[in-house]
C-alpha cells in the first residue's frame, strides 16, 4: 500500500482538502443529474459508489478524528447505503500507513529517541493502520512487542475536524438547537481521551486485570517505560482479526465460544464494572491459535453513571417495559422526552422507543440466544431503516436522549453487528458467575 509522507496538521490546510473534496461530491452530482436527464430509471447506487469512494479517500489523507467518525458510522449497516459502508470500513484497519521516514521523524518528536534506541530491533514499515495510528512490530530483550505511534497533529485537529462534520451530522441525525451541543462535546471528549496514550495503557491495564478470570480471552502486557502520551507498547499478540476469522467460516461450536467470550467480556464489564471497551469494531479483536478472544485496544472506553444504567437496564424487564405509567418515567429518566415536548410528539417518541428498547432487550429475554436469528436482525433492520426515512420524524426535534446514549448505543449495536457476523448462540447470563 502507498504510504504516506506528510499529513496536514494545520486548520487551514485540512479544511482546504475537505473543500476539494466537496467539490468532487458536486461533479458527481452534476453527473448523475446529467445522465437522469436522459434515463429516468437510473438509480443512485453510481453516485453512492463515487461519492463513497472521494469521500474516503479525502478522509483517509486527514487521519484522525475525521477518519474515525468514518469508522463509526461504518458500524451503522442500516442507517447509510452500503456503498459508504463497505467503503467507510476500510477504516477500521486498512489505511495507507506514514512512511519510514516519517515514522522515524515522529518518533523522535514524541519520545525522544529514534526507535533504534529504545528497541533491539523496530520494523519501519507499518503492520497495521488505522483512524488515529499505526502499529510497528519490534523485539527488546528477547520479546516480540507492538509499538502504536499516534499520527502527527490528531490531537491538536479534534475540534476543527469535528467543526468540518457537524453540518453533515446535524441533517443526517435532524439534530436542532443548542441541546444538541452536549452530543458533539461527548463525541470531543472521547476522541481527545483516544489520543492520550498515557490514559489508553492506564485503562488497558485496568481492565484487563479486571476481567482476568474470563475463560478464553487474553490481553496483551503493557510497557509503561516504552510509552508516553503518543506512543504506546506492548506485547505482539497473534492472531488473526475478528473478520478474517468470520471470512475463513469456522465451526459453528468454535463460533459459539469466541461469541459467549465476546458476550462475556461486554455483560462483565457493562453490569460489573460500569464502563465499558466501546470500540466493538473487528480491528480491535483477534482469534489465536488457542481459540482465545483477544482485545488489543482499550483507547475508547465509556463509564456509565448510575443514573443511566439504572433506567436503561430496567427497561430489559418485559414487565416494565410494558408498563405504560412506569416506561414513561423513565423516558423522562433518559432525556428521551422533556418537559416541553407536545402531546404528538410525546406519542411519537413513546411508540418508537419502545420499539428500539423492544429490540435491544430481546436477548435479555432468553437464556440462549442465537444473534443469527433472521427474526431479530430483520426487525432491528427495518426498524432502522423506517424511522431514517420518515418524513414525520424531520419534523421532529431529534435531540433525544442522555448524551450517554451515544456510545452505549454504539457499544450495543457494534456488539450485536460482530455477533451476528459470528452468527454465534450465546449463554446470555454466563457472565454473573464472574461478577
Amino acid at each position: 500500500m502507498k504510504t504516506i509522507d506528510k499529513i496536514p496538521t494545520g486548520k487551514i490546510g485540512r479544511t482546504s482538502k475537505m473543500v476539494k473534496t466537496g467539490v468532487k461530491i458536486g461533479g458527481n452530482y452534476l453527473k448523475y443529474y446529467s445522465k437522469k436527464a436522459f434515463n429516468s430509471k437510473l438509480t443512485r447506487d453510481e453516485l453512492d459508489n463515487d461519492n463513497a469512494e472521494d469521500i474516503y479517500d479525502g478522509l483517509k489523507s486527514l487521519k484522525g478524528s475525521a477518519l474515525k467518525v468514518a469508522q463509526m458510522l461504518s458500524m451503522e449497516k442500516s442507517l447509510l447505503p452500503s456503498a459508504y459502508v463497505e467503503k467507510f470500513s476500510l477504516s477500521q484497519f486498512s489505511v495507507p500507513p506514514l512512511s519510514a521516514p516519517l515514522v522515524r521523524k515522529t518518533f523522535k518528536k514524541y519520545n525522544g529517541k529514534y526507535p533504534e534506541e529504545l528497541y533491539d530491533t523496530f520494523t519501519p514499515n507499518s503492520v497495521n493502520a488505522a483512524s488515529i495510528g499505526q502499529v510497528h512490530k519490534a523485539t527488546k530483550g528477547g520479546k516480540e512487542l507492538a509499538v502504536k505511534i499516534q499520527y502527527p497533529g490528531v490531537a491538536d485537529s479534534i475540534s476543527s475536524d469535528l467543526s468540518m462534520v457537524k453540518p453533515i451530522a446535524i441533517k443526517m441525525f435532524n439534530l436542532q438547537g443548542k441541546d444538541s451541543e452536549k452530543y458533539f462535546k461527548e463525541v470531543e471528549g472521547k476522541l481527545l481521551e483516544e489520543t492520550d496514550y498515557i490514559l489508553e495503557l492506564k485503562q488497558s491495564k485496568a481492565i484487563s486485570e479486571a476481567c482476568h478470570n474470563l475463560p478464553n480471552i487474553k490481553f496483551p502486557k503493557y510497557y509503561p517505560e516504552l510509552s508516553s502520551e503518543r506512543i504506546i507498547t506492548m506485547d505482539w499478540m497473534h492472531g488473526v482479526h475478528l473478520s478474517e476469522f468470520v471470512d475463513a467460516k469456522a465451526s459453528q461450536d468454535l463460533r459459539n465460544k469466541i461469541g459467549q467470550s465476546l458476550w462475556n467480556f461486554y455483560m462483565f464489564q457493562i453490569h460489573g464494572l460500569k464502563e465499558v471497551h466501546a470500540d466493538p469494531h473487528p480491528g480491535n479483536f483477534l482469534i489465536d491459535e488457542q481459540e482465545n478472544l483477544i482485545a488489543i485496544d482499550f483507547g475508547c472506553i465509556k463509564k456509565i453513571p448510575e443514573s443511566f444504567y439504572g433506567p436503561y437496564f430496567s427497561l430489559t424487564n418485559r414487565e416494565k417495559l410494558n408498563d405504560a405509567a412506569y416506561f414513561e418515567k423513565r423516558l423522562f429518566d433518559l432525556e428521551i422526552l422533556t418537559e416541553k415536548d407536545t402531546v404528538k410528539e410525546i406519542a411519537y417518541f413513546k411508540e418508537m422507543f419502545y420499539e428500539m428498547f423492544l429490540m435491544f432487550s430481546t436477548p435479555y429475554q432468553k437464556e440462549k440466544f442465537n444473534f443469527s436469528d433472521p427474526d431479530f436482525w430483520n426487525h432491528l433492520t427495518k426498524l432502522s431503516e423506517s424511522y431514517s426515512q420518515d418524513p414525520e420524524l424531520r419534523k421532529m426535534n431529534g435531540n433525544r436522549g442522555s448524551k450517554h446514549f451515544l456510545y452505549m448505543s454504539r457499544t450495543f449495536f457494534g456488539l450485536y453487528n460482530l455477533l451476528h457476523d459470528l452468527e454465534a448462540e450465546v449463554d446470555i447470563n454466563e457472565f454473573r458467575e464472574y461478577l
